[in-house]
């Protein structure tokens, strides 16, 4: 279980590094990468299955805060699909959509540690 919940936790921190990491690499010219769409929905698992696997065991799980996480993952998640959909399509992506995408995943991160 140890190397299932290690395993699990290294790709929920990549997903929030492609989510981040993405937005920083293009803030100049905001746009919303492939790796940061991949990002939210690896975070989107993974998350469900950490929390799923601290469920079944004697963990405390503090509800109020994963459903926060969890909402503001949902507008993450749809804000990627949004601005992906505009850059497959050739469009520009909107400056608010590609902010919102690594600028509320930092916040994400920043409840994580702090809360």
């Amino acid at each position: 279980m140890d190397l299932l919940h290690a395993t699990l936790v290294f790709f929920h921190i990549l997903g929030a590094a492609a989510l981040v990491g993405g937005w920083l690499a293009t803030f100049k010219k905001p746009s919303v990468g492939l790796f940061q769409f991949i990002g939210a929905w690896v975070q989107l698992i993974t998350g469900v299955l950490l929390v799923g696997l601290a469920s079944m065991g004697d963990a405390d799980v503090n509800h109020i805060k994963i459903t926060v996480k969890l909402v503001l993952l949902i507008v993450i998640l749809v804000a990627a699909w949004i601005g992906r959909r505009k850059v497959k399509r050739g469009q520009t992506v909107p400056t608010g959509i590609a902010h919102a995408v690594g600028g509320l995943a930092l916040i994400n991160v920043g409840l994580a540690v702090f809360w």
